[in-house]
């Protein structure tokens, strides 16, 4: 802090899960009501907060790759670094050249105490608790300069998969009440806020600690006035129950149709090795419940590629699979070491450029079917929610359908946040993961 006769600025980057940037900006509401601003593109931050992820070891380098760019870039702020990098390797962050503070999640969100004990001493920190020790729920339902609002309903897993480390990164499942994140939707709702993510680790363990019940959180949630959308940002398979796919399609006013479920391998010996808790036949039954009563829905699906144990056999088992999904598109991911996760005692290892080929044989694929299921809607009008320019493409805006298409458009500012119907009318530059729309 570096001029304390004028108001205090502060920069804000985050990496990784759209959790992350839930929790960023309720850190940057934090420090406004402190009346530390967030700083434009023109002004020199005295403040500088990383929120970092560490789900693979490219996560961590761009990690350290963000710290230093930033600390040579404002030399003289006071540099805060938290996420999950921060709490699962502390003193090799604060081992980073430049780095004032190091705090952990469970210290992410208590970040106003942190900085005033730094204005006393201007001592280096590194806060940190073990994960065992983080129990406590802290929520946050934030927007930032986005449009849609990132409700935080969860925090924390209990599965232990054996090639994860959020468990160690995040503590233990642990959820918000239904009342409390009622409450945060009322104030989303009277903030003009139209459409909330709900977010989490693994929000479909929500109320495990509570004795409470997701689908009811979801029923609440959906009388809540002004809300127009929800979507849940991504739900195990498992915990994707028929109770909550029948209740979507035939009761639910303002849940949107669309799911984002995580397969990470197509093959059941994979998955057993994962310690994931389901099979290939759950899963199944799970995407062809959604097509054959929701038959529009956007079906995005998370596959690890080249995992310990994927041997060609395993890994041909895994592609058919997944070529056999009614599915919209996937994410692809591959495999990444882990230091401490029991996948490292798993004999079969890929190798890079093996990974490599496979990741590009599903990215394929996932762009083949991403085209087919859009090609579907070209000619149809869907609504779509307007969102605000993030981007330098002058007089272009984007937005998305109910069903999650990405659509753009001309410009026209008084549309922004506001739904209005879209014609579909083509890719855009053969882009698969756009369409041109026209406003009616």
């Amino acid at each position: 802090m570096t001029d304390h006769s004028n108001i205090l600025k502060a920069s804000f980057h985050t990496l990784g899960c759209k959790l992350n940037f839930s929790e960023t900006s309720a850190i940057a509401t934090q420090l406004a009501r402190r009346g530390i601003m967030r700083a434009s593109a023109e002004d020199t931050p005295d403040i500088v907060v990383v929120n970092t992820c560490s789900v693979t070891e490219v996560a961590d380098k761009k990690g350290r790759s963000l710290i230093r760019r930033l600390r040579s870039r404002w030399p003289d702020a006071t540099l805060v670094v938290t996420g999950c990098y921060a709490q699962l390797k502390p003193q090799e962050v604060a081992g980073i050249e430049g780095v004032d503070m190091v705090l952990g999640n469970d210290e992410k969100l208590k970040i106003d105490r942190f900085l005033n004990e730094w204005e006393k001493d201007r001592r280096n920190r590194v806060e940190v608790h073990d994960y065992l020790d983080i129990r406590e729920f802290q929520g946050a339902c934030e927007r930032g300069d986005r449009t849609r609002y990132w409700l935080k309903v969860q925090d924390g897993c209990d599965y232990f998969c054996t090639y994860c480390t959020i468990p160690f990164a995040r503590g233990r499942s642990r959820s918000g009440s239904i009342a409390s994140l009622v409450e945060d939707a009322r104030k989303a709702a009277y903030a003009g806020g139209k459409e909330i993510v709900l977010t989490g680790v693994n929000v479909g363990c929500f109320g495990k600690d509570t004795g409470e019940d997701f689908l009811e959180l979801l029923k609440r949630l959906d009388d809540v006035e002004g809300i127009v959308r929800y979507r849940i940002s991504s739900i195990e398979p498992n915990l994707l129950t028929e109770d909550i796919i029948r209740w979507m399609a035939e009761e639910s006013r303002a849940f949107m149709p669309s799911f984002h479920i995580p397969l990470q391998s197509g093959s059941d010996e994979v998955l057993r090795l994962m310690n994931r808790r389901y099979r290939t036949d759950l899963f199944s039954d799970r995407i062809n419940m959604i097509r054959s009563i929701i038959p529009h829905a956007f079906i995005g699906v998370d596959i690890i590629v080249g995992a310990r144990g994927e041997t060609d056999e395993e890994w041909e088992k895994s592609y058919c699979y997944a070529k056999s999904l009614p599915v919209s598109r996937f994410h692809v991911f591959p495999y990444s070491e882990r230091p401490g996760t029991k996948a490292l005692g798993i004999d079969h290892q890929v190798s890079q450029e093996e990974k490599h080929a496979r990741v590009g044989m599903l990215t394929k694929l996932s762009d083949q079917k991403l085209r087919e299921f859009s090609r579907g809607y070209f000619g149809t009008c869907r609504p779509v929610l307007w969102e605000h320019p993030d981007s330098h493409e002058e007089g272009v805006m984007y937005g998305h359908t109910d069903n999650y298409l990405r659509v753009r458009a001309k410009a026209s500012p008084s549309l922004y946040n506001t739904i209005t119907p879209a014609l579909l009318s083509s890719f855009y530059n053969a882009d698969p993961e756009t369409l041109q729309a026209i406003i009616e």
